[in-house]
């Protein structure tokens, strides 16, 4: 991961489409630890796979956490290799371990949603920070005079 800081304002290009997909869960019951334990276990090994292997189609990904709730936002290539690496691979096995251990217990939650954008409806803006979000995954680039403001970067 970089730490690098860039000085300034940048932004972040695409000229193609590109999925966006946020994942996490939520620990409803503190309690209920052989629960919602396995569920967090289970991210690390699927995470490792997508830095190791690149051709999967996972470009970048960051991670948040709050009290109860974790968030992770991927940046994929297409929207094809997120669904293909959904029926394969750790996560097919993690998937399966979760509907067996959890399903319909209240205990631990978990959520995704999946966003397909495409080129000229996306705008970032980073200032004084390292590689982040989409500018980690895709182009990071300084902002210019044509690239200045949000609508100038939604048009691009």
């Amino acid at each position: 991961m970089s730490t690098n800081v860039f000085a300034g304002r940048f932004t972040a290009e695409c000229n193609d489409q590109f999925t966006v997909f946020m994942i996490g869960m939520r620990i409803n019951k503190w309690w209920a630890i052989h629960k919602w334990l396995p569920v967090l276990l289970a991210m690390p090994p699927m995470i490792k796979e997508l830095y190791v292997n690149k051709d999967i189609g996972c470009l970048s990904l960051e991670n948040f956490f709050s009290f109860r709730t974790t968030l992770m936002v991927q940046y994929w290539r297409s929207e094809e290799d997120l669904l293909s690496y959904a029926r394969s691979g750790k996560h097919l096995k993690a998937w399966g371990d979760f509907n067996k251990r959890v399903d319909n217990n209240s205990s631990v939650g978990i959520y995704h949603e999946t966003y397909n954008i495409s080129a000229g409806n996306f705008e970032t803006i980073y200032g004084n920070m390292p590689k982040f979000g989409l500018a980690k995954a895709i182009k990071h680039t300084p902002i210019t005079s044509f690239t200045s403001t949000a609508k100038q970067r939604m048009s691009k």
